[in-house]
C-alpha cells in the first residue's frame, strides 16, 4: 500500500466515486485539470485499509498527473483513477473483469475529459476490458493495434535522468562503477535494473516481493531487505515502488549523492525536498522523471510521430532534468520547487482552454 500522505488542496474538476455495479468494489475517477487538454493518467488496482485511502491516493495522484503533463509538454490535463480492494480481497478472473467494466463505465461518465491506461495492478488486458464500455482509453495490448506495455518507455525516461542526475551529482554521466540502489523491483525498476547492470554498475536492489531475489541473483547485484536500502552507500538511490518513502527519518539516514526514480509521490511531504538540499542531497522530481510512458501512450494515441520520434521525445527527459537543476541553481530553490514552475508556467499559458468550457 502507499505510504500515508496528506492529501493534496482539492482544487479537482470533477471526482467520480461509485460502488461498482457488478464487483461491488470502489471505483475512484478524479479529474484534476484539463486545462491543457483532456485529462490521461493510469488506472490503479491496489488493496487500501479503507475507502476514503483509495480516494486520497486518486486525488494525489491525479494532482502529480497535472504536474507531468504539463512538464512533459503534453497537451493533456491531469486525471488518475483507482479500483480499491478492501484487505484480504483476492479477485478471481470473473470480478476482476468486472470490476474493470465498471471502471469503464465510470470514466464514460466524464464523456472524454479523462482518459485512462494501465498502471500499478492493472494490465494492458484490463483496458481492453475497459475498452467494452468506454473508447477514453489508451495503452490497449499490442496484438489488438494498441500501444502495448508503457513500462519500457518509463524506463527509458528513468535512465536518461539518471543520467542527467549523475552529471551533476558526480560530474560524469558514466554509470560503470556507479553505485545504484534500487527499491522496487516491477516492471520498470525491473527494467531499470537490467540496463545498469548491463552497463556495469555497481547495484544493491531490492523489493517488498522476495522472488525478485531471483532477478537480483541473475544480476550480480547485493539483495538488502526494503528497510535497510536507503542505509546502502550509494550515488543514486532510486525509489521504484511505492509513494511516500522518503520520510523525514529516512531522509536523515539516506547514505546517497542523489534521488533519482519512477516511484509516484516518494516524499512523504513536500518539505522533504527542503530536507533533501539541506543534506546535499540532489533530487531529481519524480514527475518529470517518470513522465516517459505518459509521453508514449498520448503521443502515440494521437499519431504524433514515428515511434522513433516518440521514444526520442521521451529520452528528451534527461535534458527536461537538466534544465530542472540549472533552473533551481540559478533561482536558489530546490529542483521540486523548479519543477513545479515550469509546470506552471504551462498551466498559465492553456488556462484559457479548458477542456469544460
Amino acid at each position: 500500500m502507499t505510504n500515508a500522505l496528506p492529501l493534496p488542496d482539492f482544487t479537482h474538476e470533477r471526482v467520480e466515486v461509485i460502488t461498482g455495479r457488478r464487483s461491488g468494489l470502489l471505483v475512484a475517477v478524479a479529474l484534476h485539470s484539463s486545462v491543457l487538454g483532456p485529462a490521461l493518467g493510469g488506472a490503479r488496482l491496489w488493496t487500501y485499509p479503507s475507502w476514503t485511502d483509495a480516494l486520497g491516493d486518486a486525488l494525489r495522484l491525479s494532482a502529480a498527473m497535472t504536474l507531468k503533463n504539463a512538464a512533459a509538454g503534453l497537451d493533456a490535463g491531469g486525471g488518475k483513477s483507482v479500483i480499491g480492494l478492501p484487505e484480504g480481497t483476492v479477485l478471481d478472473a470473473d470480478r476482476r473483469r468486472a470490476a474493470f467494466l465498471d471502471l469503464g463505465d465510470a470514466v464514460d461518465s466524464l464523456g472524454g475529459l479523462y482518459r485512462t491506461a494501465e498502471d500499478v495492478g492493472s494490465t494492458t488486458d484490463d483496458m481492453l476490458v475497459v475498452s467494452e464500455r468506454t473508447p477514453h482509453v489508451v495503452g490497449l495490448p499490442d496484438t489488438v493495434g494498441g500501444s502495448g506495455e508503457p513500462a519500457g518507455p518509463t524506463s527509458l525516461g528513468v535512465y536518461a535522468s539518471l543520467v542527467a542526475t549523475l552529471e551533476r551529482a558526480v560530474g560524469t554521466g558514466d554509470v560503470a562503477g556507479r553505485r545504484v540502489t534500487i527499491a522496487g523491483l516491477g516492471q520498470v525498476g525491473g527494467r531499470l535494473a537490467e540496463r545498469l547492470a548491463a552497463e556495469s554498475a555497481v547495484l544493491t536492489v531490492t523489493d517488498v516481493n522476495p522472488a525478485k531475489r531471483a532477478l537480483a541473483a541473475e544480476l550480480g547485484a547485493s539483495w538488502v531487505e526494503p528497510s535497510e536500502a536507503h542505509l546502502i552507500p550509494a550515488d543514486v538511490f532510486v525509489p521504484a515502488g511505492i509513494g511516500g518513502v522518503l520520510t523525514d527519518d529516512v531522509i536523515d539516514a539516506l547514505d546517497a549523492r542523489a534521488v533519482c526514480g519512477p516511484a509516484n509521490n516518494p516524499l512523504a511531504d513536500r518539505s522533504g525536498a527542503d530536507r533533501l538540499a539541506a543534506r546535499g542531497i540532489l533530487y531529481a522530481p519524480d514527475f518529470v522523471v517518470n513522465a516517459g510512458g505518459v509521453i508514449y501512450l498520448d503521443l502515440v494515441a494521437k499519431e504524433r510521430g514515428s515511434l522513433d520520434d516518440i521514444m526520442g521525445r521521451v529520452a528528451g527527459i534527461g535534458d527536461t532534468v537538466r534544465r530542472v537543476f540549472d533552473e533551481a541553481a540559478s533561482r536558489g530553490v530546490t529542483p521540486l520547487a523548479a519543477a513545479e514552475g515550469l509546470a506552471a508556467e504551462r498551466l498559465a499559458a492553456g488556462a484559457g482552454r479548458t477542456a469544460l468550457v
